[in-house]
C-alpha cells in the first residue's frame, strides 16, 4: 500500500531518553500538582522561549479561558474569525461576547485599520492571533489598545519560538497564550502556556489553575483544575532538548516547498515578514481558481487520491458556525477577506519527520497535475 502523508504528525523524543524521567516519576510517586518536573519544566521553558514568566497547563484551550478570567475580562472582545474556534469558544466560556474584525490579505492576521470602527463602550479587550506563526503588526494593536484602555491577550498557539527583530514575539499583550497539542511545533501531546509579563500576575494565574487554593486552608476565588500532570512535563523537558531540530527541518522543509513551488500560475505561498524568524507550524499556498484551473476545494480532494492529506484551515470561519453565525459580526459583508481566504487556502503536509522525497511528490502532483491527463 501506498503510504498515506498526513497534513501532520507529532515530533517525537527518543523513547529511551524518556525512560529514565519516567523512573523518576514512579520514584517520586509524586503525579500532579506543582511537581518537581512541572517546577524544572516552566524554568526551563522560560528561558528557551526568552520570556520572564510562564504558567503551564495541561491544554492550550483552558489557557485561554484562564487568561481572560486572570484579567478580569468582561463584556465584548474583538477577535479573529480566521483561528481556531477554541479562540473564541473561550470568550464564550467566560459570557464574553466576541466581535469579528476582518483579516489582512497578506499574512492573514487580524487588520490593525479594522480595530477602532469595532469598539464599543463595552469592549475591554483584543484577541489577536498570530495565524501560522505569523507575528501581528503587534506595535499597531498595542497603539490603540492604550488609546483606549483595552487589554490585549494574544492567542499565540502557532508562534512557539516566533521571534520578531531578535525577540519573542510572545512578550507583547497583557498575556499570551501557547499551545503544545500534539500537532504543534513543540508538544506535550497535550498542553499550553500563559506567559506573563510579572511575577504577580503568574501568581494570580497559577491561583486560577488550582481552583484558586492559596494555601492547604484557603480558597480566595473560584478557579478551576487546569494544572499540567508530571508526566507532560518531564516529557516537555525531554522534548526542549529536540526542538531546535524539530524547528531547523522545518525551516528546510518550507524552503524545498518555495523553491518547487515557485512560478506556478494561481499559486501563492506565505510570506515571512521582515525580521521575523519563522518556524513553520503549518505550510499554506492560496489557490486562485481561474489562474490555476481548479478550486482549492478540487486540489484538496484530488491530492486525497494519491494519498496526499492536506487541511483546508481554517475552513469554515469561526463566524460561520451556529454558536456565532446570529452575531451582527459576524456577516459575510463584514469579513470579506477572511471569507475569500478560507475558500482558497490549502495547508500541505508540515512536520519534522516529512520526508524531502515527499514534498517532491506533493509538489510533482500540484504541478503536474496528473489527475487531468
Amino acid at each position: 500500500m501506498t503510504k498515506k502523508i498526513m497534513v501532520t504528525q507529532p515530533a517525537l523524543p527518543p523513547l529511551e531518553e524518556f525512560i529514565p524521567y519516567l523512573e523518576k516519576i514512579w520514584d517520586n510517586k509524586w503525579l500532579t500538582n506543582n511537581g518537581p518536573f512541572h517546577e524544572q519544566f516552566e524554568k526551563e521553558l522560560a528561558e528557551y522561549l526568552g520570556v520572564k514568566y510562564i504558567s503551564v497547563f495541561s491544554n492550550g484551550t483552558l489557557a485561554l479561558i484562564t487568561a481572560l478570567q486572570a484579567l478580569r475580562i468582561t463584556g465584548e472582545v474583538i477577535t479573529t474569525p480566521y483561528s481556531f474556534v477554541a479562540t473564541t469558544h473561550s470568550l464564550w466560556w467566560n459570557n464574553i461576547k466576541p466581535v469579528f474584525v476582518d483579516i489582512d490579505d497578506k499574512y492573514y492576521n487580524i487588520d490593525p485599520k479594522k480595530l477602532e470602527a469595532a469598539i464599543t463602550p463595552r469592549t475591554t479587550a483584543i484577541m489577536p492571533v498570530h495565524v501560522y506563526g505569523n507575528p501581528c503588526d503587534v506595535e499597531e494593536i498595542q497603539r490603540i489598545a492604550d488609546i483606549y484602555g483595552l487589554r490585549v491577550i494574544y492567542d499565540a498557539a502557532h508562534a512557539f519560538a516566533v521571534k520578531k527583530d531578535g525577540q519573542s514575539v510572545l512578550n507583547w499583550g497583557d498575556l499570551s497564550i501557547l499551545s503544545f497539542h500534539a500537532t504543534k511545533v513543540f508538544n506535550t501531546i497535550e498542553g499550553g502556556a500563559i506567559v506573563c509579563p510579572d511575577e504577580r500576575t503568574k501568581q494570580r494565574v497559577d491561583l486560577l489553575k488550582n481552583f484558586g487554593f492559596r494555601n492547604e486552608t484557603t480558597v480566595i476565588e473560584p478557579g478551576i483544575n487546569a494544572k499540567m500532570n508530571e508526566l507532560q512535563a518531564a516529557y516537555g523537558s525531554l522534548q526542549l532538548k529536540h526542538v531546535d531540530t524539530y524547528i531547523s527541518n522545518r525551516v528546510e522543509l518550507a524552503k524545498l516547498y518555495d523553491s518547487l513551488l515557485k512560478d506556478i500560475p494561481g499559486l501563492t505561498f506565505m510570506e515571512v515578514g521582515e525580521g521575523v524568524d519563522h518556524t513553520y507550524p503549518y505550510y499554506p499556498i492560496r489557490v486562485n481558481t481561474a489562474e490555476y484551473g481548479m478550486s482549492r476545494d478540487d486540489l484538496y480532494f484530488k491530492l486525497q487520491e494519491y494519498d496526499v492529506f492536506g487541511r483546508r484551515y481554517f475552513y469554515p470561519l469561526i463566524s460561520d458556525f451556529p454558536t456565532y453565525k446570529g452575531l451582527p459580526s459576524a456577516d459575510t459583508s463584514n469579513l470579506p477577506i477572511s471569507t475569500q481566504v478560507s475558500k482558497e487556502i490549502i495547508c500541505l503536509p508540515m512536520y519534522a519527520s516529512l520526508e524531502r522525497s515527499e514534498v517532491e511528490k506533493i509538489c510533482g502532483l500540484i504541478k503536474d497535475k496528473p489527475w487531468t491527463k
